[in-house]
């Protein structure tokens, strides 16, 4: 990949890549231990809005003190230290800057932070998966038409599958699915920050003090799943199954049995789409050699010789030889972030971009909602997000679960029911809405019914 030697020529002119991080929660910490550790790599700036905790993270990961105690941002650039700010505005709009990283969550910020980047020159990696599927493809096309990159951030799960889908292709072969693991029953759809540490205890020793349970919640409600196929659909070219996602049960071995089109034998709705399998069969016992943290892609060989070749050196086949599966055991976030930092300072290259609007994430009533509730927003106590085909959202008006936050029902809404925009009152002055609107012009329209 010839990175690391382009980062080496980079520190050798003693002008690393500089790039500045918003959000130093988990995500961004663990980017953090591996920066201070790659020559040509400078952390300009942090912003984050606790900068008590932003120090501690930094310290927590192997940080000392003196390297982010840099008293400015223009003393950063001309020591090589860090400055920490609440600033994120004056970080992005810093001239000495290169890239962006949001790691925030917040779809709004993700957003907002995006744009002010382009506006000021900035390749852009978004960590903040909420506001890619919100509204990724008009960014990453604002981006190039400004020159620069806006990417997914690789490490976490979307940029993996999407360069096994590359990988693929590139290859010549046709992709049948691809996905990732995650642990999943169906009742998990109702759980709530309340109820989600009992689930949470049964396979995790953490301590409850130090997560968000909101956030860790979205990972087992279903929602982060369907935010992250959408992802993978827009960046892709794949399309979700007609229902969403099923979540499977299977372990790394049966992938090619599982995630292949029912007409032949598999679970899938359709050729060409994506798939999260399940680390638990639905009795809540553990499938062996599951895949809970890892990724893969399901390819179909076309030839019989290619079929050969899966046998000969033992591709993971499914049982009639025609399909094979590549995985991933793990990925790990924040550690791998580097790698798109990389590319997009140096190739130009994104690790992944949305290329189209081809799904969304529509929210779903978690319980009955009554008229003037507020909704909480993704992995709170009344809505999770189900990944919809854009086409089938732009038609019934789905409501984004990314703007499903902070907005009151205009009316009852049952159990399992797809809100719609037309269910909230929504701020149409809203920057984040005004930019869902514009991309759902340009992207949808053509899609949806006159």
């Amino acid at each position: 990949m010839n990175l690391s030697r382009m980062l080496a020529a980079r520190a050798e002119a003693g002008n690393p890549v500089r790039a500045g991080l918003i959000g130093a929660g988990k995500f961004g910490s663990m980017f953090l231990s591996q920066a201070r550790l790659t020559q040509g790599l400078h952390i300009l700036g942090i912003a984050d809005l606790d900068m008590p905790r932003a120090a501690a993270n930094c310290r927590q990961v192997g940080w000392p003190d003196e390297q982010f105690a840099a008293a400015s941002l223009d003393d950063a650039m001309a020591g090589g230290a860090t400055h920490i700010g609440d600033d994120a505005m004056a970080l992005i709009a810093h001239p000495g800057l290169d890239v962006v990283i949001d790691a925030t969550g917040d779809p709004r910020m993700g957003i907002r932070h995006c744009l002010a980047a382009i506006e000021n020159g900035k390749h852009v990696i978004m960590v903040n998966v909420e506001a890619d599927v919100v509204a990724g493809p008009l960014l990453a096309r604002k981006a190039e038409q400004a020159g620069v990159v806006y990417s997914l951030a690789w490490g976490d799960q979307p940029a993996l599958i999407t360069e096994h889908v590359d990988w693929a292709r590139a290859c010549g072969f046709d992709v049948v699915c691809a996905g990732k693991g995650t642990r999943y029953l169906p009742d998990y759809h109702q759980l709530t920050p309340d109820t989600v540490w009992d689930v949470l205890t049964q396979y995790l020793e953490i301590d409850p003090g130090s997560i968000n349970l909101k956030m860790f919640n979205s990972f087992l409600d279903g929602t982060k799943s369907g935010i992250e196929m959408t992802a993978v659909c827009n960046a892709t070219g794949l399309l979700p199954q007609e229902n969403g996602l099923a979540f499977p049960p299977a372990s790394r071995f049966e992938l090619a049995d599982v995630c292949k089109p029912s007409t032949d034998g598999g679970s899938l709705s359709r050729y060409g789409t994506t798939e999260v399998v399940s680390s638990l069969f639905r009795d809540g016992t553990a499938v062996d050699h599951n895949l809970a943290m890892g990724t893969y892609v399901v390819v179909k060989g076309e030839t019989d010789y290619a079929r050969q070749c899966f046998r000969e050196y033992h591709m993971l086949a499914d049982s009639s030889g025609q399909y094979a599966a590549l995985y991933r055991p793990i990925h790990m976030i924040g550690l791998e972030l580097g790698i798109s930092v990389a590319s997009a300072a140096l190739r130009g290259e994104p690790t992944g971009s949305p290329t189209g609007f081809r799904s969304d994430v529509v929210a779903v009533a978690k319980r009955p909602l009554k008229k003037g509730e507020v909704l909480d927003g993704e992995g709170g106590h009344m809505v999770w997000g189900r990944q919809v085909g854009a086409e089938k959202s732009l038609a019934m008006g789905g409501l984004p679960l990314g703007l499903a936050g902070g907005v009151p029902l205009t009316r009852d809404i049952p159990q399992g029911d797809l809100l719609r925009w037309d269910d909230a009152i929504i701020d149409e002055t809203d920057q984040a809405v005004i930019i869902r609107r514009e991309m759902e012009a340009a992207f949808g329209r053509a899609n949806a019914p006159e």
